[in-house]
């Protein structure tokens, strides 16, 4: 039993960008390239054709793509990106280097740019995974590292320091 989970396409305009729940969208070739992938790796593992994604479009156009090939899609907002509040959708270079620093001193608790905190993210990452299994997901990069975390460290708070690498884009993982 296990989550296939796959990061959404790169989306345009994200270069240099702080990108959490800014709803960027994604070039339709490259989330139906990934859809073809998706369904494939399905067929292969006799997965279910179900699909979860976030709200966010650069997510659910994948998995609009699959329900328009017979595949039930549902939207779960628990997969949405990282919330970074007041950072989201700004360049990097203009978010402060001390409150980068304040984020990275109290990593797991401390709200970056007043949104969500880790913690926060990696319990939304825990209820969803508790319940779902043997289906497919499209997701976000703060999401996955969540999920890789959870999976590896159950319940030690992470560090910034030991946060896992983000997935390339387009790239899947098997959890669970």
């Amino acid at each position: 039993m296990s989550l296939h989970v796959w990061r959404h396409p790169k989306p345009g305009g994200a270069l240099g960008l702080c990108v959490g729940r800014t709803d960027l969208a994604v070039d339709r070739r490259k989330a139906k390239r990934l859809a073809h992938r998706i369904r494939a790796h399905a067929r292969c593992l006799s997965l279910p054709r179900r699909i979860v994604t976030s709200r966010l479009q650069r997510s659910a156009l994948v998995g609009r793509l699959l329900a328009g090939w017979g595949w039930r899609h549902r939207v779960d907002p628990r997969l949405d990106e990282f919330d970074f509040g007041r950072w989201d959708g700004r360049p990097w270079a203009e978010v402060s280097r001390d409150e980068i620093d304040a984020w990275s001193e109290d990593f797991a608790t401390h709200r970056a740019g007043g949104g969500e905190s880790v913690a926060e993210l990696l319990g939304r990452c825990r209820a969803f995974m508790a319940e779902q299994r043997d289906c497919c997901v499209v997701a976000h990069a703060g999401w996955i590292s969540a999920a890789c975390w959870v999976q590896a460290n159950s319940d030690e708070a992470p560090r910034a320091s030991t946060w896992p690498a983000a997935l390339a884009y387009g790239r899947h993982i098997a959890l669970g």
